[in-house]
């Protein structure tokens, strides 16, 4: 299966660079020290891929509400939210930064509460794995019974 091109996936999804800037701008607002209409003239000149890329970053900063809750969700996900100190430096970071730390940090939270089940199925076949080898070295063919028995030869 081949992946769209960046214009394609732009002209499929959001109808053209136009509007798919403007949806931009209205995510984002106004940065700030630049005006929409400066920061619309500067986006119509990125390329596609960095356009959907920044499309997908600041619909999920409006997602986690805003960038300083992105920032405290950040710093509780490392274990630190108390920490007034680590927060504002967080805040310092930038929006695309704090996402994927956040999303690093509930990848290892699935991960992590996964493994007990793992471990169970790993220990509920542990006493099944030890009978067929209680039985295979009680007919003598262990590995290292046709080793030695190789090597006499």
């Amino acid at each position: 299966m081949s992946q769209n091109s960046p214009l394609a996936r732009v002209k499929e999804e959001f109808g053209g660079k136009d509007k798919l800037v403007d949806k931009i701008v209205g995510l984002l607002g106004s940065t700030g020290d630049e005006p929409k209409e400066e920061l619309r003239k500067r986006l119509l000149g990125a390329a596609n891929r960095k356009l959907i890329r920044l499309h997908g970053v600041a619909t999920s900063l409006k997602e986690h509400g805003g960038h300083d809750k992105l920032a405290d969700a950040a710093a509780a996900s490392v274990g630190r939210a108390k920490d007034k100190d680590y927060v504002e430096k967080l805040a310092s970071y930038s929006s695309g930064r704090l996402l994927d730390m956040v999303r690093v940090s509930e990848r290892h939270a699935k991960v992590a509460q996964a493994a007990p089940a793992k471990a169970a199925a790993k220990a509920a076949a542990a006493p099944a794995k030890a009978a067929a080898k209680a039985a295979a070295k009680a007919r003598g063919k262990t590995k290292a019974a046709r080793r030695k028995a190789a090597s006499r030869g």
